[in-house]
C-alpha cells in the first residue's frame, strides 16, 4: 500500500519512507516504472513527492507507488486521464493472496496422500 503526498517545493525530489527514492529503487528499471506516471502526465520534475509504503516486494512497492501517483496527478489535473487510463497506470493490480482450504495445509497443497 503506498501513501502519496505531491508538493510545488522542491521540484523533482522523491522521499520514500524517509529515504532518498534512488537508494529506496536501487536499479534504473524499478525508478523508471515509479516515474513513469510523470512522464505519461508531461509533469515530471514539476511535483516533489513523500511517501509512505509498505507490504509486498520492491516491485510490487514500485508499481503501487506508480498507481498511487498516478491517482495523485488525476486529482490535480483531471486532464490527464485519458492519457494516464490508456497507458493502464489507473488500473489497480487485483492480485491478492488465496485464502486457505480446510483440509488442506495451504491454500492448494495437500497432505501426502497414501493409496493403502
Amino acid at each position: 500500500m503506498a501513501r502519496v503526498r505531491l508538493f510545488g517545493k522542491e521540484k523533482g525530489k522523491i522521499t520514500v519512507n524517509e529515504r532518498v527514492f534512488e537508494e529506496y529503487f536501487p536499479t534504473k528499471e524499478l525508478q523508471g516504472a515509479v516515474l513513469e506516471a510523470f512522464d505519461k502526465a508531461g509533469l515530471s520534475g514539476k511535483f516533489s513527492a513523500t511517501v509512505k509504503i509498505n507490504g509486498g516486494g520492491i516491485h510490487s512497492q514500485a508499481e503501487a507507488l506508480r498507481h498511487a501517483i498516478s491517482r495523485a496527478l488525476l486529482k490535480f489535473d483531471i486532464q490527464t486521464r485519458p492519457t494516464l487510463k490508456k497507458a493502464g497506470l489507473l488500473t489497480r493490480d487485483p492480485r491478492a493472496k488465496e485464502r486457505r482450504k480446510f483440509g488442506l495445509k495451504k491454500a492448494r497443497k495437500a497432505p501426502q496422500w497414501s493409496k493403502r
